[in-house]
């Protein structure tokens, strides 16, 4: 028998309505300051074939409550014993720039482990794991996390404008900017499944030629696409975002 899930579980949330009988589960993992509502537009785009779940990460909405978790390898080993319950369908790991980086961790360290696992990854606006930068705004303050948002285009002003809301994001944003920055890549095991890069072609936080990196962390098969737009270019683009997505689930098997 399936295991039953609901809504309520802490790490893993259904995005819209779960279908009766899918024939894969995609988990998506948000971007730093995100949560797991940011994929909401997905989810009205790829329809009832694909299960759509997103990671909630502690200290934002109904997790505000909880401290954030200010390093991907912490965020990364809460999360991997949570995907088992969900492993009784092909499932796919989803991530957008931060996101993309947890869902590899997630994923790198259950290569060598026994029973099923995920089948794929696709990555989005984010370099590959072992493209170092010298990115440094979370040692500049809650002016200088504003001022990246802004840039990137990636919240809304009537969030960052408004003095209450952009107090209750930035806990979690201090510790996600945090995390992803003084990230660096481990020595260990590196994926055997296929990984799909998708990447905005003027994104400046992950430009073309580092995104294609993705490809030398797998064994797997490897494609890169690229749409016009900045790191968020897939909120002008959920349609094609999506169209890729699901040529990627087939390519990999999952439907």
């Amino acid at each position: 028998m399936a295991p039953t899930h609901h809504r309520a579980d802490l790490w893993i949330r259904h995005v819209g309505p779960p279908p009766a009988d899918p024939a894969a589960r995609l988990l998506c993992f948000p971007h730093a300051g995100g949560a797991a509502t940011a994929y909401f537009p997905l989810a009205a785009e790829l329809g009832d074939a694909v299960e759509l779940l997103a990671v909630q990460y502690p200290g934002r909405q109904d997790r505000y409550g909880e401290p954030a978790i200010d390093t991907v390898e912490g965020l990364a080993d809460r999360i991997r014993p949570q995907l088992a319950a969900w492993s009784d369908r092909p499932l796919v790991l989803f991530g957008h720039s931060m996101g993309a980086v947890v869902a590899y961790e997630v994923l790198r360290w259950m290569t060598s482990a026994p029973g099923a696992g995920p089948i794929g990854l696709i990555v989005s606006g984010r370099r590959a794991p072992g493209v170092a930068w010298p990115d440094a705004v979370h040692r500049g303050g809650d002016d200088a996390l504003i001022a990246e948002l802004r840039a990137l285009s990636g919240t809304s002003s009537v969030v960052l404008d408004d003095p209450e809301m952009r107090e209750m994001i930035l806990p979690a944003l201090r510790a996600d900017y945090h995390a992803i920055e003084t990230y660096r890549h481990r020595p260990g095991p590196e994926l055997t499944v296929p990984v799909t890069a998708l990447v905005g072609a003027e994104d400046p936080k992950a430009p073309v030629a580092d995104v294609k990196g993705w490809e030398q962390h797998t064994s797997g098969a490897f494609e890169l696409r690229t749409f016009p737009g900045g790191h968020f270019y897939l909120n002008d683009r959920w349609p094609a975002v999506a169209g890729a997505i699901r040529t990627a689930l087939t390519a990999f098997g999952a439907v």
